[in-house]
Protein backbone atom coordinates (compact mmCIF):
# COMPACT_ATOMS: atom_id res chain seq x y z
CA UNK A 1 0.00 0.00 0.00
CA UNK A 2 1.53 3.46 -0.96
CA UNK A 3 1.81 5.89 1.87
CA UNK A 4 0.88 8.74 -0.60
CA UNK A 5 -2.52 6.81 -1.21
CA UNK A 6 -3.34 6.78 3.09
CA UNK A 7 -5.49 9.36 3.43
CA UNK A 8 -4.50 9.55 7.18
CA UNK A 9 -1.06 10.38 6.22
CA UNK A 10 -3.10 14.26 5.20
CA UNK A 11 -1.94 15.78 7.94
CA UNK A 12 1.54 15.75 7.37
CA UNK A 13 1.50 17.54 4.19
CA UNK A 14 5.12 19.34 3.40
CA UNK A 15 3.43 22.64 4.41
CA UNK A 16 3.20 21.27 7.45
CA UNK A 17 7.39 20.85 8.06
CA UNK A 18 9.00 23.52 9.96
CA UNK A 19 12.60 24.01 10.26
CA UNK A 20 12.80 22.17 13.29
CA UNK A 21 11.56 19.23 11.99
CA UNK A 22 13.55 19.28 9.29
CA UNK A 23 16.71 19.87 11.54
CA UNK A 24 15.31 16.53 13.75
CA UNK A 25 15.24 14.40 10.58
CA UNK A 26 18.76 15.75 9.19
CA UNK A 27 20.00 14.27 12.66
CA UNK A 28 17.66 10.84 12.54
CA UNK A 29 19.15 10.26 9.07
CA UNK A 30 22.46 10.73 10.54
CA UNK A 31 22.28 8.67 13.13
CA UNK A 32 20.60 5.84 10.88
CA UNK A 33 23.34 5.77 8.42
CA UNK A 34 25.85 5.77 11.41
CA UNK A 35 23.98 2.55 12.52
CA UNK A 36 23.69 0.56 9.80
CA UNK A 37 27.60 1.42 9.11
CA UNK A 38 28.54 -0.79 12.31
CA UNK A 39 27.67 -4.65 12.17
CA UNK A 40 24.42 -5.37 13.81
CA UNK A 41 25.81 -6.67 17.41
CA UNK A 42 28.03 -3.68 17.94
CA UNK A 43 24.66 -1.17 16.79
CA UNK A 44 22.68 -2.79 19.41
CA UNK A 45 25.45 -2.98 22.36
CA UNK A 46 26.52 0.76 21.70
CA UNK A 47 23.00 1.93 21.73
CA UNK A 48 21.84 0.07 24.37
CA UNK A 49 24.58 1.58 26.81
CA UNK A 50 24.38 5.07 25.69
CA UNK A 51 20.47 5.00 26.56
CA UNK A 52 21.22 3.15 29.91
CA UNK A 53 23.88 5.89 31.06
CA UNK A 54 21.52 8.87 30.01
CA UNK A 55 17.89 7.83 30.64
CA UNK A 56 17.79 7.68 34.16
CA UNK A 57 18.35 11.45 34.69
CA UNK A 58 15.69 11.84 32.19
CA UNK A 59 11.60 13.04 33.33
CA UNK A 60 10.58 9.47 31.75
CA UNK A 61 12.49 7.75 34.35
CA UNK A 62 10.94 9.05 37.33
CA UNK A 63 7.36 7.60 35.31
CA UNK A 64 9.14 4.34 34.89
CA UNK A 65 9.93 4.03 39.06
CA UNK A 66 6.73 5.48 40.04
CA UNK A 67 4.64 3.01 37.45
CA UNK A 68 6.97 -0.59 38.35
CA UNK A 69 6.36 0.41 42.60
CA UNK A 70 2.77 1.25 41.95
CA UNK A 71 2.28 -2.79 39.81
CA UNK A 72 5.23 -4.36 42.09
CA UNK A 73 4.93 -3.39 45.27
CA UNK A 74 6.23 -6.55 46.49
CA UNK A 75 9.96 -5.81 44.90
CA UNK A 76 12.55 -3.63 46.78
CA UNK A 77 13.03 -0.44 45.57
CA UNK A 78 16.78 -1.20 44.82
CA UNK A 79 15.76 -4.17 42.57
CA UNK A 80 13.22 -1.71 40.73
CA UNK A 81 15.77 0.18 40.10
CA UNK A 82 17.85 -2.46 38.60
CA UNK A 83 14.58 -3.35 36.59
CA UNK A 84 14.24 0.26 35.29
CA UNK A 85 17.85 0.19 34.52
CA UNK A 86 17.96 -2.82 32.50
CA UNK A 87 14.97 -1.90 30.52
CA UNK A 88 16.52 1.37 29.85
CA UNK A 89 19.06 -0.93 28.13
CA UNK A 90 16.90 -3.13 26.59
CA UNK A 91 15.46 -0.01 24.56
CA UNK A 92 18.30 1.14 23.65
CA UNK A 93 19.32 -1.54 21.71
CA UNK A 94 15.44 -1.80 20.40
CA UNK A 95 16.77 1.53 18.92
CA UNK A 96 19.83 0.59 17.37
CA UNK A 97 18.40 -2.38 16.14
CA UNK A 98 15.81 -0.90 14.30
CA UNK A 99 17.99 0.07 11.90
CA UNK A 100 18.86 -3.41 11.39
CA UNK A 101 15.62 -5.29 10.94
CA UNK A 102 16.55 -7.00 7.70
CA UNK A 103 19.41 -8.20 9.22
CA UNK A 104 17.75 -9.84 11.88
CA UNK A 105 14.97 -11.42 9.75
CA UNK A 106 17.83 -12.72 7.22
CA UNK A 107 19.65 -14.17 10.28
CA UNK A 108 17.60 -17.13 11.15
CA UNK A 109 19.50 -18.34 13.99
CA UNK A 110 18.87 -14.90 15.74
CA UNK A 111 14.76 -15.80 16.13
CA UNK A 112 13.46 -18.76 17.57
CA UNK A 113 10.04 -19.31 17.77
CA UNK A 114 8.09 -21.30 20.78
CA UNK A 115 4.48 -22.18 19.88
CA UNK A 116 2.95 -25.61 20.86
CA UNK A 117 2.21 -28.23 17.95
CA UNK A 118 -1.53 -27.68 18.17
CA UNK A 119 -1.44 -24.06 17.68
CA UNK A 120 1.27 -24.07 15.23
CA UNK A 121 -1.13 -26.83 13.24
CA UNK A 122 -4.18 -24.47 13.48
CA UNK A 123 -2.79 -21.24 12.46
CA UNK A 124 -2.19 -23.55 8.69
CA UNK A 125 -5.91 -24.00 8.37
CA UNK A 126 -6.94 -20.09 9.32
CA UNK A 127 -7.15 -17.64 6.78
CA UNK A 128 -7.90 -14.29 9.66
CA UNK A 129 -6.58 -13.61 12.07
CA UNK A 130 -5.90 -11.22 15.27
CA UNK A 131 -2.29 -10.39 16.09
CA UNK A 132 -1.66 -9.34 19.44
CA UNK A 133 1.82 -8.17 21.51
CA UNK A 134 3.03 -5.99 23.98
CA UNK A 135 6.34 -3.55 24.02
CA UNK A 136 8.51 -6.45 25.46
CA UNK A 137 12.33 -7.46 24.46
CA UNK A 138 12.41 -6.33 21.13
CA UNK A 139 8.11 -5.60 19.43
CA UNK A 140 9.34 -5.54 16.08
CA UNK A 141 10.70 -9.14 15.90
CA UNK A 142 7.28 -10.89 16.78
CA UNK A 143 6.18 -9.66 13.33
CA UNK A 144 9.32 -11.54 11.68
CA UNK A 145 8.50 -14.74 13.93
CA UNK A 146 4.65 -14.44 12.68
CA UNK A 147 6.22 -14.70 9.31
CA UNK A 148 7.78 -17.86 10.02
CA UNK A 149 5.01 -19.68 11.82
CA UNK A 150 2.13 -18.85 8.78
CA UNK A 151 1.57 -17.83 5.54
CA UNK A 152 -1.48 -15.57 6.26
CA UNK A 153 -0.53 -11.76 5.06
CA UNK A 154 -0.63 -9.12 7.55
CA UNK A 155 -1.15 -5.52 8.11
CA UNK A 156 -0.35 -3.56 11.23
CA UNK A 157 -1.04 -0.43 13.03
CA UNK A 158 1.29 2.32 14.35
CA UNK A 159 1.76 5.46 16.22
CA UNK A 160 2.68 8.12 13.77
CA UNK A 161 5.19 10.58 14.95
CA UNK A 162 4.89 14.25 15.18
CA UNK A 163 7.82 14.77 12.55
CA UNK A 164 6.33 13.53 9.38
CA UNK A 165 9.60 13.27 7.72
CA UNK A 166 10.83 11.33 10.28
CA UNK A 167 7.47 9.39 10.56
CA UNK A 168 7.82 8.27 6.86
CA UNK A 169 11.72 7.37 7.31
CA UNK A 170 10.54 4.86 10.08
CA UNK A 171 7.44 3.51 8.49
CA UNK A 172 9.63 2.88 5.62
CA UNK A 173 12.13 0.63 7.55
CA UNK A 174 9.04 -1.49 9.31
CA UNK A 175 6.59 -1.84 6.51
CA UNK A 176 8.48 -4.38 4.60
CA UNK A 177 7.50 -6.86 7.35
CA UNK A 178 3.91 -6.35 6.96
CA UNK A 179 2.89 -7.13 3.12
CA UNK A 180 -0.36 -5.53 3.48
CA UNK A 181 0.63 -2.45 4.83
CA UNK A 182 0.80 -0.16 8.17
CA UNK A 183 -1.81 2.23 9.16
CA UNK A 184 -1.29 4.94 11.40
CA UNK A 185 -3.26 4.58 14.67
CA UNK A 186 -6.66 7.01 14.18
CA UNK A 187 -10.36 6.64 13.60
CA UNK A 188 -10.07 5.02 10.58
CA UNK A 189 -7.47 2.48 11.53
CA UNK A 190 -10.03 0.06 12.80
CA UNK A 191 -12.50 0.32 10.07
CA UNK A 192 -9.62 -0.53 8.00
CA UNK A 193 -8.33 -3.51 9.79
CA UNK A 194 -11.67 -5.06 10.32
CA UNK A 195 -12.05 -4.80 5.99
CA UNK A 196 -8.17 -6.56 6.29
CA UNK A 197 -9.48 -9.02 8.35
CA UNK A 198 -12.66 -9.50 6.57
CA UNK A 199 -11.10 -10.38 3.26
CA UNK A 200 -8.79 -13.08 4.31
CA UNK A 201 -5.53 -11.63 6.63
CA UNK A 202 -4.32 -10.85 9.90
CA UNK A 203 -4.44 -7.45 12.01
CA UNK A 204 -1.48 -7.02 14.15
CA UNK A 205 -1.17 -4.69 16.79
CA UNK A 206 0.50 -4.00 20.12
CA UNK A 207 -2.09 -3.39 22.82
CA UNK A 208 -0.45 -3.04 26.31
CA UNK A 209 -0.97 0.90 26.39
CA UNK A 210 -2.79 3.25 27.75
CA UNK A 211 -6.06 3.97 25.24
CA UNK A 212 -8.71 6.62 26.42
CA UNK A 213 -11.17 5.29 23.43
CA UNK A 214 -11.03 1.86 24.89
CA UNK A 215 -12.04 0.32 28.61
CA UNK A 216 -10.84 0.59 32.07
CA UNK A 217 -9.94 -2.83 33.13
CA UNK A 218 -7.47 -4.52 35.84
CA UNK A 219 -3.58 -4.30 35.10
CA UNK A 220 -1.94 -4.90 38.13
CA UNK A 221 -4.73 -4.62 40.75
CA UNK A 222 -5.15 -1.01 38.97
CA UNK A 223 -8.11 0.30 36.42
CA UNK A 224 -6.13 0.92 33.23
CA UNK A 225 -7.77 2.62 29.96
CA UNK A 226 -6.83 -0.30 27.37
CA UNK A 227 -7.36 -1.05 23.92
CA UNK A 228 -10.58 -2.59 22.88
CA UNK A 229 -9.74 -2.83 19.09
CA UNK A 230 -8.00 -6.42 19.47
CA UNK A 231 -11.60 -7.54 20.88
CA UNK A 232 -13.91 -5.92 18.26
CA UNK A 233 -11.87 -6.91 15.39
CA UNK A 234 -12.05 -10.86 16.38
CA UNK A 235 -15.72 -10.46 17.64
CA UNK A 236 -17.13 -9.01 14.81
CA UNK A 237 -15.33 -11.31 12.52
CA UNK A 238 -15.21 -14.41 14.36
CA UNK A 239 -11.33 -14.46 13.80
CA UNK A 240 -9.29 -16.05 16.55
CA UNK A 241 -6.41 -14.14 18.90
CA UNK A 242 -3.06 -14.84 18.50
CA UNK A 243 -1.06 -13.47 21.51
CA UNK A 244 2.66 -12.87 21.48
CA UNK A 245 5.96 -11.78 23.30
CA UNK A 246 8.90 -11.25 22.74
CA UNK A 247 11.48 -12.03 24.71
CA UNK A 248 15.44 -11.12 24.41
CA UNK A 249 17.84 -13.86 25.10
CA UNK A 250 20.79 -12.31 25.47
CA UNK A 251 22.63 -9.99 22.91
CA UNK A 252 20.43 -10.03 19.49
CA UNK A 253 18.78 -13.04 19.78
CA UNK A 254 15.18 -13.44 20.56
CA UNK A 255 12.71 -15.88 21.35
CA UNK A 256 8.91 -15.65 20.49
CA UNK A 257 6.12 -16.92 22.29
CA UNK A 258 2.85 -17.55 20.58
CA UNK A 259 -0.70 -19.14 21.63
CA UNK A 260 -4.35 -18.85 20.27
CA UNK A 261 -6.61 -17.37 23.09
CA UNK A 262 -9.84 -19.52 23.92
CA UNK A 263 -12.65 -17.19 24.34
CA UNK A 264 -16.33 -18.13 24.56
CA UNK A 265 -18.97 -15.03 23.64
CA UNK A 266 -21.78 -14.93 25.55
CA UNK A 267 -23.58 -13.10 23.00
CA UNK A 268 -23.53 -9.58 24.62
CA UNK A 269 -21.14 -8.11 22.51
CA UNK A 270 -20.90 -5.19 24.62
CA UNK A 271 -19.69 -7.69 28.01
CA UNK A 272 -18.18 -9.61 25.47
CA UNK A 273 -15.44 -6.95 24.39
CA UNK A 274 -14.72 -5.94 27.98
CA UNK A 275 -14.05 -9.27 29.25
CA UNK A 276 -12.15 -10.59 25.92
CA UNK A 277 -9.75 -7.22 26.48
CA UNK A 278 -9.77 -7.98 30.62
CA UNK A 279 -8.26 -11.31 29.30
CA UNK A 280 -5.49 -10.01 27.35
CA UNK A 281 -4.09 -8.12 29.90
CA UNK A 282 -4.02 -10.69 32.36
CA UNK A 283 -2.16 -12.48 30.11
CA UNK A 284 0.01 -9.31 29.55
CA UNK A 285 0.66 -8.67 33.47
CA UNK A 286 1.48 -12.30 33.68
CA UNK A 287 4.18 -12.51 31.42
CA UNK A 288 5.71 -8.56 32.64
CA UNK A 289 5.63 -10.48 35.96
CA UNK A 290 8.33 -13.30 34.40
CA UNK A 291 10.73 -10.32 32.89
CA UNK A 292 9.93 -6.97 34.36
CA UNK A 293 13.10 -5.74 33.18
CA UNK A 294 12.06 -6.49 29.82
CA UNK A 295 8.75 -3.89 29.42
CA UNK A 296 8.62 -0.74 28.87
CA UNK A 297 7.62 0.90 32.30
CA UNK A 298 8.37 4.49 31.20
CA UNK A 299 5.38 5.08 29.09
CA UNK A 300 2.16 6.22 31.08
CA UNK A 301 -0.36 3.40 31.30
CA UNK A 302 -2.46 4.13 34.42
CA UNK A 303 -4.71 7.13 34.69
Amino acid sequence: MAQAADPDRAPHAKADVSTAMRLEAFGFRIVAGFARLLPLDVASALSGAIWRAIAPWLRRDKRAMKQIAMALPEIPAQERRQIINRMWRNLGRNFGEAFHLDRINADPARISLKASSETLDRLRTLDKLVVVSLHSGNWEVASLAFAQATSIPVTGIYQRLKNPIVDADVVAMRQRFYPLGLFPKGKDALVKMIRTVKNGAAAALLADLRDYRGVNVSFFGHPAPSSTIPAIISLSQDAPILIGRVIRKAGVYFYCEFELMHFEPTGDRDKDVVALTAQIQVQFEHWIREYPDQWMWAHRRWG
